[in-house]
């Protein structure tokens, strides 16, 4: 992503996109390092879901059984799912300011096709160990894959209309809330995958489809992060993009404690007085995840942008070794999780378990029977988790080097 700065210029570029290419460029390091961060956040998660013994027995986000640790283990993660899909719009903007409009409907396409097939044949085998696959899993990088191939066919469009489009399904969809198609029916699989959550109740033949990200808000979110990439073209001002990201992520903020205080809509599971005033707050930002609610998204996209706004600066030693893992997301993405799941069989068989009740999952791990009673301490997950960021660190750094001195040669790096 290499870009410069000239001159500050007016709002449209936020919707039209426009922008003349300079003979110098420099290398805006921000995104990677925001993709960095939420990286090694989601191995949290992921650490979370095969070790900890609370997460086999309650939700974190259970008010009635949770702790503020364990909720803010969980409730941190949150930010991962919507801004990995907004990155994705930003970095299709500045792929189609470099390489055209056709190329870019051409990859996105590709692109997305090659992640919804990676979901079903490798992750989900890797979250299950089971080779019979009993169970699709089908999260957020099949979300993201789909959301790449609409946004493929929608960048044809004018960006104006784009913008509309992507504020529609982001503001609106919680309006669809309402509407159930219950059964096994085609129709109630399709309303499922565009925005009712469920997991594991769809049978096709043997196999049994775990939906747990609909598509409408993520399809929204790509679309204004496509449209946000503008604010990277090479004639935009740093002073101006900044203030523009600040002014947009306060904004997301100030929306999300107004709408969710008047408690009426944005979120289907409304917030209420708790047995103290701590859970009270845990209470407001406790909001809904699949899908995405209206204040899920501006509760997690809005820190995103200030984030954005205030971290274009020089790398320091320690955001130097956060960068690495932003910018091979997806090598990390592959890898982590056989990685994690690995140790939790290692992890089983040291609790005096047998190895098979962690593998030939027929459901998400957390939701097996056989695991109750299984598992450690939330400091044991935080161990674990340092663990695996400090075991996979030389990998990505070896990758990044590969991929940065071969990209140009080798056009399959950029599916990784």
């Amino acid at each position: 992503m290499h870009i410069t700065f000239n001159h500050p210029t007016a709002m449209t570029t936020l919707l039209t996109g426009s922008a003349t290419v300079p003979a110098k460029s420099r290398r805006i390091e921000s995104i990677d390092l925001l993709r960095g961060f939420i990286i090694i956040i989601m191995a949290l998660d992921h650490v979370r879901d095969y070790f900890h013994a609370y997460s086999y027995v309650h939700d974190p986000t259970d008010l009635q059984h949770t702790s503020v640790p364990i909720f803010i283990t969980r409730w941190i993660t949150h930010y991962c799912a919507p801004i990995f899909t907004l990155l994705a719009g930003v970095s299709a903007s500045l792929y189609g300011l470099k390489n055209g409009r056709k190329s870019l409907s051409v990859f996105l396409f590709t692109r997305g096709l090659w992640l919804v097939l990676l979901e079903l044949a490798y992750v989900t085998l890797m979250w299950t160990f089971n080779p019979h696959y009993p169970a699709f899993i089908l999260q957020v990088i099949w979300a993201l894959g789909i959301s790449m191939m609409a946004l493929a066919l929608l960048i044809h469009l004018p960006r104006k209309v784009l913008l509309v489009l992507g504020l529609v399904l982001v503001f609106g969809h919680n309006l669809l809330d309402g509407v159930h198609v219950p059964g096994q029916s085609a129709g109630a699989l399709f309303w499922t995958l565009l925005h009712e959550q469920n997991f594991g109740s769809f049978h096709i033949g043997p196999f049994t489809l775990i939906i747990g990200y609909p598509l409408i808000p993520f399809i929204g979110i790509i679309c204004l992060g496509y449209c946000l990439g503008s604010l990277y073209n090479p004639d935009v001002a740093s002073d101006y993009r900044k203030k523009m990201l600040r002014n947009l992520g306060l904004s997301a903020v100030l929306l999300f404690i107004v709408i969710r205080a008047i408690n009426m809509y944005g979120d289907p599971a409304h917030w209420s007085v708790q047995k103290n005033f701590i859970f009270t707050i845990l209470s407001f930002v406790n909001v809904t995840k699949y899908p995405p609610s209206l204040l899920f998204m501006l509760m997690t996209i809005g820190p995103a942008l200030l984030f954005l706004a205030y971290s274009e600066k020089p790398l320091n030693k320690f955001t130097s070794k956060v960068i690495v893992f932003g910018k091979v997301p997806m090598f990390f993405y592959l890898i982590h999780i056989p990685v994690i799941h690995g140790m939790g069989v290692v992890a089983a068989i040291v609790s005096g378990r047998s190895a098979s009740d962690m593998v030939n999952f027929t459901t998400w791990v957390t939701a097996n029977a056989q695991l109750v009673g299984y598992g450690f301490s939330l400091i044991v997950v935080y161990v674990i988790w340092i663990i695996t960021i400090v075991l996979l660190y030389p990998l990505c750094l070896r990758f990044s080097k590969y991929k940065a001195a071969n990209y140009q040669n080798k056009k399959w790096l950029s599916y990784f």
